[in-house]
C-alpha cells in the first residue's frame, strides 16, 4: 500500500479537507475518490467550514444531485456534521490541533474522532491523522494491532 500524501493542515478548511476525503473513501475506490476531488473542492466551497456547517436542507438536496462528487447523502450529510462539530472543538479549544493534541496518545485521539465525527472508522482515523502529520504507529503496527494483515503494492 503507497503511503498518502501528507499535508501541512495550516487551517481548519484543510483539516475538514482530509477528514472529508477519509470519509468518501471507505468503501469506495480511492482512485475514484481522487478523480472527483476537484469537484469535492468545488461543491463543498474549498472545505471553509463555517460554510459548510451552515449548509441549508437546499443546498444540501442540491449535492444529493451534484455530478461533480459522490453523491452519497449519508456522507455529504456527515461532511456537515463533522464541520460543525470541528468548528465547536476548534472553538472550545483554541484550535483544531490543541483539540488533537489534549488526548493521551494515538489510540485516545483514535476513540475520541470515532466517538464525535461521522463515518470515521479506524482506517479512516489513522489515515487522517497521518495526513496531517500527527504521531501514529506505522502502518504495520497499525494493522498488527488490529489482528490486521499489512497490504503492501
Amino acid at each position: 500500500m503507497e503511503a498518502p500524501q501528507q499535508v501541512d493542515a495550516t487551517s481548519l478548511a484543510d483539516y475538514l479537507e482530509v477528514m472529508t476525503k477519509a470519509v468518501f473513501q471507505s468503501g469506495m475506490s480511492w482512485a475514484v475518490v481522487e478523480a472527483k476531488w476537484p469537484g469535492f473542492r468545488a461543491a463543498f466551497h474549498d472545505f471553509d467550514p463555517d460554510r459548510v456547517a451552515l449548509t441549508s436542507p437546499d443546498e444540501l438536496d442540491a449535492l444529493t444531485s451534484d455530478a461533480r462528487i459522490i453523491r452519497n447523502r449519508k456522507k455529504i450529510e456527515a461532511t456537515i456534521e463533522n464541520a460543525r462539530t470541528m468548528v465547536a472543538l476548534a472553538h472550545e479549544h483554541g484550535s483544531f490541533p490543541a483539540y488533537l493534541g489534549s488526548h493521551d496518545g494515538f489510540e485516545a485521539t483514535v476513540k475520541d474522532l470515532r466517538r464525535r465525527f461521522k463515518f470515521m472508522g479506524e482506517m479512516g482515523c489513522f489515515y487522517f491523522l497521518y495526513v496531517v502529520r500527527e504521531s501514529v504507529p506505522t502502518y504495520e503496527e497499525w494493522c498488527v494491532s488490529r489482528g490486521r494483515v499489512p497490504v503492501h503494492g
